[in-house]
């Protein structure tokens, strides 16, 4: 593909869907080195993007400056400037949708990700449910940019070297020694985060092994003050929630030997970076394609399905079937704690 030599890639939405790009731009971006690839997001998550080579970030102000279609169109005069030969969009939605039939109308080359919503829903639903593995969202992107003609493997993945910590995380975390590990409890939909009573008993598990250091992350001033409350109840547990930026969160994640997550952002991160992740899931599922990328289906611990047959109920979380807000509960904190050990050795 030699005439394509710059690339936009659109990705607005939230920042576990941003961070399943990487993998897949890294994949890229190693296999095209002549290609240049422009990243079009929200401007917080730059971070994300840091040590991709030949990869630079554009930021969409979408809130203001490029709110609405004419905000859209402002933006897309701002883009014109680069000269990109064809637009990969990964968002699909109705605002990436307008901006890139602006560029159609320049001739400039149009793909975009297949979400295989039929295939999902057949998935969710209750009667006739299609319970199979579907495709996986890095797979769905990874073919937005065959579909231009690129080849593109993403089964044999390359991870960056872990980062070294800086002082500013050095004067919250202390040096590394043991073994660390990164818990982050919370998720967009309480349908998909493990009871916090239930993830103390995992914490004060941990208490007793020797060498084990219990970082707890979030975002938001309400789970700042509840990892808090949590961190001052055991020694070895530290929350570096509300302490730290991305681009210093993602340096520390980088040196956990173990990430335990729900089906969220904080999963896409870690793995993003070669780290061991540890997924709960409650009532979505790994077959909806948003394990995180390259982790083992092992690595995902599951609800009691003969108990709760009709999971996944939704793919985001959003909607919860009758007599399923305590599927969490199927799942014991001893099954999780041998989980977290067996990874972390």
């Amino acid at each position: 593909m030699s005439e394509i030599k710059h690339l936009l890639v659109i990705r607005l939405s939230a920042m576990g869907d941003v961070a399943m790009t990487v993998p897949v731009l890294r994949a890229f971006a190693h296999q095209h080195p002549t290609v240049k690839v422009t990243v079009l997001s929200k401007p917080f998550l730059k971070p994300l993007f840091a040590d991709l080579k030949n990869v630079s970030f554009y930021s969409a102000d979408v809130n203001n400056k490029h709110k609405g279609f004419w905000g859209i169109y402002t933006l897309f005069k701002e883009l014109k400037h680069l000269k990109i030969d064809a637009v990969v969009d990964l968002h699909n939605v109705l605002r990436s949708k307008i901006l890139r039939t602006f560029f159609k109308f320049m001739f400039v080359k149009i793909t975009y990700i297949d979400k295989g919503r039929g295939e999902k829903r057949a998935l969710t639903r209750s009667k006739n449910k299609i319970f199979k593995q579907l495709k996986t969202t890095h797979e769905r992107y990874a073919d937005a940019f065959r579909k231009l003609g690129f080849q593109l493997n993403i089964t044999n993945p390359k991870f960056p070297e872990k980062k070294k910590l800086t002082p500013e995380i050095i004067n919250i975390t202390g040096r590394k020694e043991g073994k660390w590990i990164g818990i982050a409890p919370f998720a967009q939909y309480n349908s998909k985060m493990y009871p916090l009573d239930l993830m103390e008993q995992i914490i004060a598990n941990l208490e007793n092994k020797e060498n084990f250091k219990i970082l707890l992350f979030g975002g938001g001033q309400r789970e700042v003050e509840v990892l808090e409350n949590i961190a001052h109840k055991y020694s070895n547990t530290l929350n570096v929630a509300g302490k730290i930026k991305l681009e210093q969160e993602l340096n520390l994640i980088s040196n956990l030997d173990c990430m335990v997550s729900m089906d969220s952002g904080n999963a896409h991160f870690s793995a993003m970076l070669g780290v061991n992740t540890l997924t709960i899931w409650g009532i979505t599922h790994p077959f909806t394609g948003f394990s995180p990328f390259n982790q083992p289906f092992e690595n995902a611990i599951l609800p009691n399905l003969k108990k709760y047959p009709n999971i996944p109920c939704s793919i985001y979380g959003n909607k919860v079937c009758k007599g399923y807000e305590d599927v969490m509960r199927s799942i014991s904190p001893k099954t999780v704690v041998n989980k977290i050990l067996e990874v972390s050795r």
